[in-house]
């Protein structure tokens, strides 16, 4: 889905200290060269740090990386030795702190650096300060408006307390070429938010008895090719990305992206391939599985996927903008997807599924998803129980239900789905404590929406 670090912005974080000192070493002289480069953006100086150290990885990746990042600020040195510096970093546009490995790996006659990151949980020495709502709500316009300057972010945030929209913006284009500006009618493709009404429409279906979480892809797809799957793998699994059902992303997807047309196409492509790992043994997540949910939906529903969740999802929640009808369909107001190559922004169109399936791919606009929101805790979709079903953890873990992400603890706890691919991310949180709906929508790459709306929750009022 995301790489790495992709929480939300620096700007208003708690005041950082100046910044620590580099061990006076060789290796901290190639970390703090490694620093130098990599911030600089640089094509020349980045390849000119990799020939000095043996650095593998490609520029462009790392040029991208920084595109995504905006360079690292060093907070913490938590451990240094002749071959390796440990040590906590922040994005300079997010929030988000990573614990990063430098070592040397190779050996006296054939040297070679490693650089590796991971994204960690915000130690509390470096804790940001919450804020009023209407200082948190200001905050979050005044970054929108800096990211919009700097072609950062186009898109719209949404921000709703107990039904009641607080704040709604929209900035950016629909459509750059066209000079079309975004707005609040704005479609943008969702990306893996999908996932949530497949995972709405199968509940729907367990509630009323044609399907059981335990049952197996088999009972309902009885000549489905590969054994292995068809016995072992249950509607569960494929809601929790526990059944080893892989993704369908690749070659053989980029070859027939365009013949791929129905969710039994996929099946058909795809079908044979053996689980990855013993279902229900571990977690990784799975396109391909809620592509298999989608194929069930249809066979158990009795009608074609996109009618259903028409019918029994969007109708209900009064959700009339959003569906996942084909690229060439004529759709008013679908933005234009822009993904950043060679150093400025290109359409996405190439990148593009025939149309969003079960797995993702469709497009909504902020206040449908507010809406969608808004029908899941009044229970117009689902029973209640249903509903905290879903949004219980069930996979190893710990931070995913049934087709909804489970974030933080307590009041702060929040459900709900991101998604993301070239020219294309969303996000939707949920925080049941709070009454608080935060919405956030972009056609531009990973994380720019993700980003916005993280910074909102980082900051907001963490009291009811």
């Amino acid at each position: 889905m995301r790489k790495i670090l992709v929480l939300a912005l620096l700007v208003l974080a708690a005041p950082v200290t100046a910044q620590p000192a580099i061990p006076d070493t060789p290796m901290g002289k190639t970390f703090s060269d490694y620093l130098a480069a990599f911030n600089s953006g640089d094509a020349a100086q980045i390849s000119a740090f990799k020939a000095a150290h043996h650095f593998g990885d490609p520029v462009e990746d790392l040029r991208q990386f920084h595109h995504q990042t905006g360079g690292f600020t060093l907070l913490k040195v938590e451990s240094s030795d002749a071959t390796s510096i440990v040590c906590l970093m922040q994005e300079k546009q997010s929030d988000t702190i990573a614990r990063f490995t430098i070592k040397e790996i190779g050996t006296p006659e054939a040297p070679k650096l490693s650089v590796s990151g991971r994204a960690i949980s915000r130690p509390g020495e470096f804790a940001i300060p919450r804020q009023s709502q209407a200082s948190a709500l200001k905050a979050l316009e005044d970054r929108a408006g800096e990211e919009e300057k700097t072609e950062r972010f186009s898109g719209v945030y949404l921000i709703a307390r107990d039904g009641k929209v607080l704040a709604a913006k929209a900035f950016g284009w629909e459509d750059r070429e066209a000079k079309r500006q975004a707005t609040l009618e704005t479609k943008f493709r969702i990306g893996s938010m999908n996932k949530m009404f497949t995972a709405v429409a199968t509940l729907q279906l367990v509630a009323a008895g044609k399907l059981s979480l335990d049952s197996t892809v088999g009972t309902y797809l009885p000549d489905y090719p590969n054994k292995e799957i068809a016995e072992k793998v249950t509607i569960r699994h494929l809601l929790t990305h526990t059944g080893g059902t892989g993704d369908f992303f690749g070659p053989e997807y980029e070859a027939k992206r365009l013949s791929l047309k129905t969710h039994a196409d996929y099946m058909a492509l795809f079908g044979a391939r053996p689980p990855r790992f013993a279902p229900g043994s571990r977690d990784a997540y799975s396109n391909y599985g809620f592509l298999l949910l989608g194929n069930i939906i249809e066979k158990v529903g009795g009608e074609n996927y996109y009618d259903y969740v028409r019918k029994h999802i969007f109708l209900p929640a009064g959700m009339k903008d959003t569906d996942s009808l084909p690229e060439g369909a004529a759709v008013p107001n679908r933005s234009t997807g822009y993904m950043w190559k060679d150093g400025s922004w290109i359409p996405n169109t190439d990148t593009l599924p025939w149309r969003g399936m079960a797995a993702g791919g469709g497009y909504s606009t902020a206040g449908d998803l507010l809406k969608f929101a808004q029908a899941l805790q009044t229970e117009k979709l689902l029973p209640g129980r249903l509903v905290a079903d879903a949004t219980t953890p069930h996979n190893h873990a710990g931070n995913y239900g049934y087709g909804f992400s489970i974030i933080g603890t307590g009041i702060l706890q929040h459900v709900g789905h991101n998604g993301g691919a070239p020219g294309q991310n969303g996000d939707l949180q949920i925080y049941p404590g709070l009454g608080i709906v935060v919405i956030a929508l972009s056609n531009f790459d990973p994380p720019a929406a993700t980003n916005l709306s993280d910074f909102y929750a980082n900051r907001m009022p963490a009291t009811r």
